[in-house]
């Protein structure tokens, strides 16, 4: 019995160390911790008001927005009297569009998300301007973390020709992980030539390979770079309809880093 509790040490050990010796060493290249008065406007944009779910309620009006303890804020309210707008709720988000894009390597980004029934905060990633594939889907698109409500979960996904038009699932396209509903999470993604891995808080959810397909648009990951939006949703057909006594509700992100693979 003994022997066998010390063999089975010796091969955990074993298992432990080989993983953690094929374990890619990470570099940081970039961060931003978002300190002083105002995102970096080099790096950061206010997102505009679409006709999609998630930004339908978009503003670039300061309420939706603040700089508090170290943290973006973010947040959806219920629209005001003298807001001039006739959308029932307004959302702020950020995106680095045009301004900064990010390829091979590891994206983290920390964040507390409050909850409200209606609320879908949202972090991801779309093509970069030098990407060479055509209109959405076909350039993918990589969710780095979605939350609806009140949930102990978060959502991570891509979209690519592959999955959305052709409605392939195999391989497996999206998973989800466990989060701290009151507390900071660190969300990650990481972006290797024949596949995408997924993270929350260091604990990996899913990995989305390269492979062979005849099908056009299986993974459109090594095309090119990926601008990084982060934003406070509100209400939509996934999530569902919007409490407005919950409201308000914020996303508080304290960092945002990129690392590249030691060489």
């Amino acid at each position: 019995m003994k022997t066998i509790l010390l063999f089975s040490c010796i091969a955990i050990a074993t298992l432990l160390s080989t993983a953690n010796a094929s374990s890619p060493k990470w570099v940081l290249e970039w961060e931003d911790n978002f300190e002083g008065t105002e995102p970096n406007p080099e790096i950061w944009s206010r997102i505009n008001r679409g006709k999609a779910d998630w930004c339908n309620y978009m503003t670039k009006a300061d309420t939706c927005y603040d700089m508090r303890d170290g943290n973006l804020v973010l947040r959806g309210i219920a629209a005001y009297e003298g807001c001039n707008d006739s959308v029932p709720y307004l959302t702020g988000g950020i995106y680095t569009k045009d301004k900064k894009g990010f390829g091979y390597g590891r994206l983290e980004i920390k964040a507390k998300l409050q909850g409200a029934k209606g609320a879908w905060p949202a972090i991801w990633l779309l093509p970069y301007k030098n990407h060479k594939r055509g209109n959405w889907p076909m350039g993918g698109e990589i969710d780095i973390m979605e939350r609806l409500n009140y949930d102990s979960i978060a959502y991570q996904t891509i979209h690519t020709n592959y999955t959305y038009n052709l409605n392939k699932k195999d391989p497996k396209p999206g998973s989800i992980g466990p989060i701290n509903p009151e507390d900071y999470n660190v969300y990650a993604v990481e972006i290797y030539p024949d596949s995408i891995s997924f993270f929350i808080n260091d604990r990996h959810t899913f990995t989305y390979p390269r492979i062979n397909a005849d099908e056009e648009g299986q993974f459109p990951f090594n095309d090119g770079d990926y601008y990084l939006l982060i934003d406070m949703q509100l209400g939509g057909s996934w999530v569902g309809e919007v409490d407005p006594a919950d409201l308000p509700v914020e996303m508080l992100v304290e960092s945002v880093k990129f690392f590249r693979k030691e060489e």
